[in-house]
């Protein structure tokens, strides 16, 4: 079952309790914008004619959602620029400074989110979705979570006995993992949270333990999990749960397990400041968050927290206790990195 973390001291509060109430509040008082509104809302967007996204889904997914988006609305077209956040935040900020205002909607890791707001680069709007998601999966008014990738420990099924399987984060300090596990990289999130989750003294000492295991540092989620399923390393400390499944969708020897409570990374969407086509925007982010879109997400593979699509949610997450990342602890960001950078430097 799913869990959200109350404060620093606080206890898990569960999810679905979270998800029946925001269930309740969605059916239990009229929809906050009439249909009347719907339609100046579409005739507004005509005039807008297309909106610009930044994404870092990938290319594939991107399509997908732009083109069902258009089969709902023909007379708006979708240009996608698509990289990962780092390079969306280099440029959403090079473009600001110099006053050129060119994109429309962002959709990019919380934290990258969390920043942008900080700084003015997004916009306030309520799509009338946002009544489906919990609190802990948004920043009311900036933006909501399209969807969410938990940070699992993936491992060969393989080349993995079932009794030698990890059930502990403090098991992967056993020496007989030194020189076999690989990790993502400039995970700052992954990072930041799991120092959260341990306890900042007690996570950075397990950090740099985890560290003097040497392990394989890699970028991407996808070709790590390649990696593992090849035998080329016989676990990944953060691997994503979504890229693991697809992977053992398709008959690799790969699968996950949550050793403890695990961070789940935040995709959200928000409308831009500045938006030059701000109706349009608009619409896009409706979509995106509604049934339709959610499910288009979810036939991708995708883990969403939708409220009414989150009995489906449960079957895959295998009891998992899913720790959302708060995007305040992006507060942390450049010390983290730093720390990141020392505890597992080459």
């Amino acid at each position: 079952m799913l869990h959200r973390k109350i404060g620093e001291h606080g206890a898990i509060e569960p999810f679905r309790f979270i998800l029946l109430i925001a269930a309740f509040v969605a059916f239990g008082f009229p929809r906050p914008s009439s249909s009347a509104a719907r339609e100046d809302l579409i005739e507004a967007a005509k005039k807008d004619r297309e909106l610009v996204l930044y994404t870092t889904i990938n290319v594939e997914e991107a399509n997908t959602m732009s083109r069902h988006f258009k089969a709902k609305y023909p007379f708006l077209d979708v240009k996608i620029g698509r990289a990962d956040a780092e390079r969306i935040m280099t440029k959403v900020l090079t473009e600001t400074s110099g006053k050129k205002y060119l994109v429309d909607v962002i959709q990019t890791p919380a934290f990258y989110l969390h920043s942008l707001k900080k700084r003015g680069i997004m916009g306030e709007y309520s799509s009338t979705e946002d009544r489906f998601y919990p609190r802990n999966f948004k920043e009311e008014r900036y933006w909501t979570a399209t969807y969410y990738n938990p940070y699992v420990v993936a491992y060969n099924t393989k080349l993995v006995s079932p009794q030698s399987i990890p059930k502990r984060y403090e098991d992967l300090l056993n020496p007989v993992w030194k020189n076999k596990m690989a990790l993502e990289q400039d995970k700052i999130d992954w990072f930041t949270a799991m120092l959260e989750i341990l306890g900042r003294e007690k996570g950075l000492k397990y950090m740099r333990d985890l560290s003097r295991q040497n392990p394989m540092l890699r970028v991407g989620q996808s070709l790590i999990a390649q990696l593992v399923a090849a035998g080329e390393a016989l676990l990944q400390i953060n691997g994503n749960a979504v890229s693991v499944n697809r992977l053992k969708q398709r008959g690799a020897p790969i699968d996950w397990i949550a050793p403890g409570r695990v961070p789940g990374l935040m995709v959200g969407i928000g409308l831009t400041a500045q938006a030059p086509h701000p109706n349009a925007a608009r619409l896009f982010i409706d979509f995106a968050l509604s049934k339709e879109g959610q499910q288009l997400y979810q036939s991708a593979g995708r883990l969403v927290a939708r409220s009414d699509l989150f009995q489906e949610e449960t079957m895959k997450l295998k009891g998992a206790q899913i720790v959302p990342v708060d995007p305040a602890w992006a507060e942390k960001f450049d010390e983290d990195s730093k720390l990141l950078a020392e505890i597992f430097s080459r």
